[in-house]
């Protein structure tokens, strides 16, 4: 397993990982890009940017890179700043396929990404993220799994997946959605000649988020490394637009909202990885603070009142606007 390498970082940020999706193309769900990103956006000023902030978060302990084919050119981005750094060896390199990135560098545009889950999608986009990143890449997980999808049920592209892992590429699946916990067990269940098929998954929790957590619980308790997605809810976690108890908890810890939001995932036994999404230095080392906040009892208390119904929490996200 490529995270076994992980194992070895004796970093107090070792658990962390950085994601592109913010920084790979010109528009997001996050609120604040006007603020957070460079003027224009264009793909050189954007791929400066995702350069410093590789380079901040290697500089920092953090060894886990995620990036995605529907992140715009965030694949294209990191193997550049790979191929310009031979001598980083020990880092660990995750993508997803899926979704095709459709906005062709406009933030205008009604659709930014399309879905597809098919065998000819996965060898479309396997052949470019190869392409890209070729014998770095590390990890590969289908992209944003739901109950429904046909890549939990497909004995085609599992024969395909499984042929890819066994050249020494993990494989594993992203969720998302409210039902995250019934993807996730159906994912478990899936195997090939026997042995289970998936080796990671990467799924939304956070403080307003849970109802994942048993399901990723079992899924570390089956040997399957767990990443943790927007673990900052797009920013409703971070700055003024946190909810009140957990300013008060950060007023407290002498540290920011981000930081003691990421500092409550990090205590779960079953997080293995828990991404950064920053957009900017400042809100990277913002976030790596949470490898030293300490949380007392009444304080996580507190934090535990915090998640919303998960439908409404999904409904609120879907609302949110590509800017």
């Amino acid at each position: 397993m490529p995270f076994a390498r992980l194992a070895a970082v004796t970093t107090a940020t070792a658990h962390f990982g950085l994601g592109l999706a913010a920084l790979g193309r010109p528009a997001y769900i996050t609120p604040g890009r006007d603020r957070d990103l460079p003027g224009g956006r264009s793909p050189d000023a954007l791929r400066e940017r995702a350069h410093e902030l590789l380079d901040a978060a290697y500089a920092q302990g953090v060894r886990y890179f995620d990036v995605a084919r529907s992140y715009g050119r965030a694949e294209e981005f990191l193997a550049q700043w790979l191929r310009a750094r031979p001598e980083i060896q020990d880092v660990v390199i995750g993508s997803k396929w899926g979704y095709t990135y459709t906005a062709d560098w406009r933030t205008d545009v009604e659709v930014h990404e399309v879905k597809d889950h098919s065998v000819e999608a996965f060898e479309r986009q396997r052949a470019e993220t190869d392409a890209l990143l070729g014998e770095r890449l590390d990890l590969y997980q289908i992209h944003s799994v739901t109950p429904d999808s046909p890549a939990l049920t497909d004995p085609a592209l599992h024969a395909l997946l499984a042929e890819y892992a066994a050249g020494g590429v993990s494989v594993g699946i992203s969720t998302s959605g409210p039902a995250q916990a019934d993807a996730i067990r159906a994912a478990l269940a899936v195997t090939v000649d026997g042995e289970p098929l998936f080796r990671t998954v990467q799924a939304t929790y956070n403080l307003l988020e849970t109802s994942a957590a048993e399901a990723l619980a079992e899924a570390h308790d089956a040997g399957l490394t767990v990443i943790v997605k927007e673990a900052l809810a797009n920013g409703r976690l971070a700055g003024s637009a946190a909810p009140p108890a957990l300013r008060a908890v950060a007023e407290e810890t002498g540290f920011t909202c981000d930081a003691v939001a990421l500092a409550a995932i990090l205590r779960l036994p079953w997080a293995g990885v828990v991404l950064s999404g920053a957009a900017t230095v400042l809100q990277l080392s913002a976030n790596l603070h949470a490898a030293v906040v300490d949380l007392d009892e009444g304080q996580l208390a507190r934090l535990a009142e915090l998640p919303e119904e998960s439908a409404a929490y999904w409904k609120h996200r879907s609302e949110l606007p590509w800017s």
